[in-house]
């Protein structure tokens, strides 16, 4: 729109300075009699020069030009004659063109500088809007800032449609402006010039008759289009009103959740210093799988980030509202948006996650996007059909085969032996309730054992002292890896021996994410040892969750997306007591989730064999320690026979066994 906007008002520089060259020569027929000759050829010259002037918005108008040169040719016969009378100049000719002059190219320069200082004013009042906090805070405060916001976006919009409206009139006052002075100042000097009979022809007259209804014609036109304008403007207002609330109500304005294109103006992060920052409004919009940014004034946008394969997630940020953060396919580049109202809020991250799965690349991208979001809402809703089969198919017994554990073996749409034997509910309970916060699996049930295996919060120390224990368990593992995640959910499953169980559980989870507009993920490090997997917070180091490396006995990943992965926790305590439970937890890596199921496998073998290695040295102390333990068994029986003949023997019974030593 701004872009359009340009260049109409270059046409109407353009038409200005055109306008004020034909005054100065209508000015100079009107000042000096002696001068009338040299002036009217001025006027011809101009006339003839209109069909090489290039107004953006004139076009290829042939009948405004060929009327323009049939003036220019009587004005010319005309340049040989006296004077005019300088009152009738004074009416007939300069009175139009002045009018325009003076009073709608002037409109025009005060409507454009009355649009700049309400656009900049909005502007304003949109800053100071976006820095509310959303914190509870005085209520006239915020009631101002909203009705400020309300004031200055009217007033723009409405500064806006007059300025357009005047712009848009502007083409037909040209013609007017140009058409009137040439007819008045020759019909001044048809009444003057009685002698020129002889030029003035009957053919003249008619030609001049046909251009002043012309004229009317034009003006009728005007009337009609500016009319229709004024109505349209009315419309406008009326529908618009809604409209210039800053967060409009999300009951009368839904949300769209199925866009793969979105569009608009957004506050971007940029960091100045350690802590500083600041916020900078651009125009945004989407192309493609690209995020694309344009600042204003700038002919064209500039690509913001590649957001196929991206990660998008609602963030807090400096005390501001409607922020989200986009992280690219690599996890090298992050951008932290914030948007003007909670609709666009929720439909740009719908929007930017539409698009990550490549939903734009396909024929009908929105229907596309429609029906995921469907079946995402279906697999979330237990339907009858699913109910009865449940019912039918709970009293019989189901056989397990037993399945070797996968890191990355099958995909959540491929055809499983398992699955064949196995119904849904086999795998996760219809009704089982998912976590999507970082909770301890056994700090409700077992605060014992949490407090025994260290998840209660231990603070991983960067310098490598223990802090307490003489050697950390970490520092005696021979494998460290660390890997940067975010915890998506994770809840009770039926089984623990195949890799169905972790799709099942991602399925739902997403799904699950999806209908409820959950989109907050707690970033973690995965710390993979010998012992244990750790999450530990990257701010303070502290140790958030630990699972010991033997109780995890089932990890994969999805095969047709690389970023997620998962595992099956086995514990001992759970809704039956006594009764073993397991837990599927379910994360997003950048791209590493083969990778850290390789690891996790790795560790495992590690250990394996370190305990294979402990149990042959531990027999073979075993073995080597027996004889040596039966020889001092001899000993001690015979000391103990002989101390026990001195003591019945008496003195001289030692003495007599002494000589016979």
């Amino acid at each position: 729109t701004r872009s359009l906007l340009g260049v109409f008002e270059e046409d109407a520089a353009a038409i200005s300075n055109y306008m004020n060259q034909l005054y100065q020569a209508m000015r100079r027929i009107y000042d000096a009699q002696n001068e009338l000759s040299a002036a009217t050829h001025l006027t011809s010259k101009l006339l003839k020069e209109y069909e090489k002037q290039r107004f953006p918005l004139g076009g290829d108008d042939e009948v405004m030009s060929s009327t323009l040169q049939q003036f220019s040719k009587v004005i010319d016969e005309l340049s040989s004659c006296h004077a005019v009378l300088s009152t009738q100049l004074a009416d007939a000719m300069m009175f139009p063109i002045s009018q325009f002059k003076e009073r709608d190219l002037k409109e025009i320069l005060t409507l454009k500088e009355v649009f700049q200082i309400a656009s900049n004013d909005h502007d304003a009042a949109i800053n100071r809007y976006s820095r509310l906090s959303k914190k509870r805070e005085n209520d006239k405060v915020k009631y101002e800032v909203t009705e400020d916001v309300y004031t200055s976006r009217k007033k723009q919009h409405q500064t806006m449609m007059h300025y357009f409206c005047a712009l848009n009139t502007l083409q037909y006052k040209k013609k007017i402006a140009m058409l009137e002075p040439l007819l008045g100042y020759m019909q001044a000097q048809i009444s003057f010039f009685k002698m020129g009979s002889e030029n003035l022809n009957e053919q003249l007259e008619e030609f001049l008759a046909n251009i002043g209804t012309s004229v009317q014609n034009v003006r009728r036109e005007m009337d009609c289009e500016v009319e229709t304008m004024q109505q349209t403007i009315e419309d406008l207002e009326v529908a618009s009103d809604p409209l210039y609330l800053p967060d409009p109500d999300i009951t009368k304005f839904p949300v769209h959740r199925n866009l793969t294109r979105k569009a608009g103006y957004l506050n971007a992060r940029n960091k100045t210093g350690l802590v500083s920052s600041t916020w900078d409004r651009q125009f945004y919009f989407t192309q493609g799988g690209n995020l694309m940014n344009q600042a204003r004034g700038d002919v064209a946008g500039g690509l913001a980030m590649d957001i196929d394969n991206c990660s998008v997630m609602a963030v807090d940020c400096e005390d501001r509202r409607y922020c989200f953060q986009i992280t690219s396919f690599d996890g090298k580049k992050s951008s932290i948006l914030q948007a003007e109202s909670k609709k666009d809020y929720e439909e740009w991250i719908c929007t930017i996650n539409n698009i990550s799965k490549q939903i734009y690349l396909s024929e009908n991208p929105e229907e596309i996007a429609a029906r995921v979001n469907q079946s995402a809402l279906e697999a979330v809703t237990p339907s009858p059909s699913f109910q009865q089969r449940h019912e039918s198919l709970r009293p019989i017994p189901q056989s397990r085969p037993t399945t070797a554990r996968t890191s990355s073996s099958g995909s959540l749409g491929s055809e499983s032996t398992t699955l064949a034997t196995l119904s849904l509910d086999s795998l996760v309970a219809p009704d089982t309730p998912i976590q999507f916060d970082i909770i301890s699996p056994v700090s409700e049930d077992q605060p014992g054992q949490a407090k025994n295996s260290g998840q209660g919060g231990k603070r991983t120390n960067p310098f490598g002292e223990s802090g307490g224990r003489s050697k950390t368990e970490t520092e005696d593992s021979i494998l460290h890896q660390l890997f940067i995640v975010r915890f998506l959910g994770s809840m009770e499953v039926k089984s623990d021996d195949s890799p169905d169980v972790v799709y099942e559980t991602m399925r739902q989870i997403l799904a699950a994410r999806a209908i409820h507009n959950i989109f907050r993920m707690t970033e973690s490090h995965l710390l993979v040892t010998c012992d244990c997997l750790k999450l530990i917070d990257p701010q303070t180091q502290v140790t958030r969750l630990r699972f010991p490396l033997p109780n995890v006995v089932l990890y994969a990943t999805h095969q047709e997306s690389k970023r997620l992965f998962g595992f099956v926790l086995r514990t001992s305590g759970g809704r039956v007591e006594s009764h073993p439970t397991s837990v599927c937890y379910i994360f997003e890596s950048n791209n590493e989730g083969e990778k850290i199921c390789d690891s996790v496998g790795l560790a495992k073998q590690i250990a394996l064999h370190a305990e294979l290695d402990l149990e042959e040295q531990s027999r073979l102390i075993a073995a080597s320690s027996r004889p040596n333990q039966t020889s001092g068994e001899g000993q001690f029986v015979v000391l103990s026979s002989s101390q026990s003949e001195e003591s019945d023997l008496g003195e001289d019974g030692k003495k007599k066994k002494e000589s016979e030593a």
